[in-house]
């Protein structure tokens, strides 16, 4: 087997060497030093839910590299829970932790000379921290996802962690009373696994498979079932395969490789927050990818999956029906996938496809055949005006009213603005604004599941608007758009909206306008002064310092 780093050094000159006699005190033998050795960064937490049965898959992965020939050394990666940071200011440090993450994962594997790299993740950001490690560092790499959580049940309905989030708005609006909002509160999360519908960590996993960098059917594998085990030993072989062929990471993530991933995002339904990841994913691998191109990736695939949040279904159900091969498959059948993409197993991924049917069972309804869509094109749209000269993200998959102008309700935070919904003060045709919530000005863009949910909840999801230069949760739905950019903090026109000022939304022209001329946008941008950091010392203060705008994908390691 051909080694690469680490057990060069270790193997080169005497016997005696410092680096192998540290090594020896963590277990290694005469005979070990000669293997390549992988390290696995271990996600583990009992902080949430979708972290917790990780620590079980880095031992079983451990088991089967040994077992393999290779050594395996173990190291920590941090997680933040997005569900129990939601709504506060500890949710700024999210966005955050996915470069903490990838600085981490590559720090230790560059510093410690690692041959290859098996990364574990359940949580949103894990997956896309690992991933711009795993595109920086280069080595032979696979990522392994924790697993999906099963739905919740309560009253006949399956329950997901946004049907918690949603109860606090209908609970507000005097819809259910406070025992409903309790048991749907007990009962939204029953055990192990990320959040269960097509949301950013369940999104994000299926792009990885589409991308090749994960096994085929793994993504949407339940934390709690048997099968999630036996693919994470499947993929330590898999990877220690990769490791004797030398299959790189930069010969996986290419252009076309992206395009796949970028298709199967719009097929499924995801989160917006993968067009925020995916650009930053390309940067680190060094690929040109821009909104626009997004864009058009968009307007050529459908929606093919009726899933949560915006759908009926679970990630558990896309499990039963086929999960992503199938998705694959049918837009590979049409040509809306590279099917000479090489994969992390050798094969490419029309090989690994081969045996997949070209459309889905009749007996089930979560993946629609081709001739019968859930929407005829992809639901993450990119919006620009001027209101966003660089573009900002709308998901319309399940929205009734896809165009609205109404009077802004200006806010410069995300509590000001649920502390309005849930008195009662946003009405029918409102078009709510919530500002300095961006990359720098949060600092971090804080996901605004709480405001959306509470819109939801209160019955007005398809009557009102809401634009933030933040972020939604995977589990957000309705007439809202994110990532609008230029940001306040930095002077774009969010920046300069007054309460009333008209605003449209409109998701079919893909347009955000501001109906104020460009001579008072002028007068109002030279009376505009940026506000004070938030933060001066500690990781945010250093986030703000180095974050790019989002339409970069709100990197830190440069442009």
């Amino acid at each position: 087997m051909t080694l690469n780093r680490r057990s060069q050094v270790v193997t080169a000159g005497a016997s005696r060497s410092p680096n192998r006699a540290m090594m020896r005190a963590v277990g290694f033998g005469d005979n070990d030093f000669h293997k390549p050795i992988v390290g696995i960064a271990n996600a583990y937490s009992n902080l949430t839910p979708c972290n917790v049965g990780i620590g079980t898959l880095a031992e079983r992965a451990m088991a089967a590299l040994r077992e393999c020939g290779a050594m395996p050394q173990t190291f920590g990666t941090i997680t933040i829970s997005d569900g129990i940071s939601m709504g506060t200011e500890g949710m700024k440090y999210s966005l955050v932790s996915r470069d903490v993450i990838a600085d981490a994962i590559e720090t230790v594997c560059n510093g410690q000379s690692m041959d290859a790299l098996l990364a574990l993740g359940g949580c949103d950001k894990n997956m896309p921290g690992a991933m711009i490690a795993i595109a920086r560092i280069n080595i032979p790499s696979i990522f392994v996802y924790g697993g999906t959580i099963k739905p919740g049940h309560y009253q006949g309905q399956d329950l997901t962690i946004v049907s918690a989030f949603e109860a606090v708005g209908q609970h507000s609006a005097g819809k259910i009373d406070d025992r409903t909002l309790l048991e749907i509160e007990r009962h939204a999360c029953p055990g192990a696994g990320s959040c269960g519908g097509m949301y950013t960590a369940n999104t994000m996993s299926s792009a990885f498979e589409a991308l090749g960098m994960s096994l085929m059917n793994s993504s949407t594998m339940a934390a709690e079932d048997g099968e999630k085990s036996d693919s994470t030993a499947r993929s330590a072989a898999v990877l220690y395969q990769a490791i004797a062929q030398n299959i790189l990471p930069r010969d996986i993530i290419t252009r076309r490789a992206i395009e796949n991933a970028l298709s199967v995002i719009m097929a499924v339904g995801g989160s917006t927050n993968a067009i925020l990841h995916f650009l930053a994913i390309a940067h680190a691998a060094e690929v040109p990818l821009t909104l626009d191109d997004i864009e058009t990736i968009r307007q050529r695939v459908p929606v093919l999956c009726d899933l949560k949040p915006s759908g009926r279904f679970v990630a558990t159900d896309l499990h039963r029906a086929g999960g992503i091969p199938q998705v694959m498959k049918m837009l590979l059948v049409q040509g809306l996938l590279h099917g000479d993409c090489l994969t992390i197993t050798g094969q490419t991924i029309a090989e690994v496809l081969a045996d997949i049917p070209a459309a889905p069972a009749a007996d089930q309804e979560v993946i629609r055949p081709w001739e019968r869509p859930m929407y005829a094109q992809g639901h993450l749209a990119v919006l620009k005006g001027n209101l966003a000269t660089e573009g900002a993200v709308a998901k319309i998959s399940g929205v009734k009213v896809p165009q609205i102008t109404g009077p802004a309700r200006v806010f410069d935070s995300e509590e000001a603005c649920l502390a309005a919904i849930l008195a009662g003060a946003i009405h029918k045709g409102d078009v709510v604004v919530v500002r300095y919530e961006g990359p720098k000005g949060g600092p971090g863009m804080r996901e605004m599941l709480a405001p959306t949910s509470a819109i939801i909840g209160a019955g007005l999801g398809d009557s009102v608007g809401l634009i933030t230069d933040g972020r939604f949760s995977g589990g957000t739905y309705g007439l809202v758009v994110g990532h609008v950019a230029p940001e306040a903090f930095v002077g774009g026109a969010i920046a300069l909206v007054q309460e009333g000022d008209l605003i449209t939304i409109d998701a079919h022209q893909r347009l955000l306008h501001l109906h104020v001329s460009d001579e008072e946008l002028a007068q109002r941008h030279a009376q505009w002064q940026p506000p004070a950091p938030r933060y001066t010392r500690g990781v945010l203060a250093k986030y703000a310092r180095l974050v790019s705008s989002s339409s970069l994908g709100a990197v830190t390691d440069g442009q």
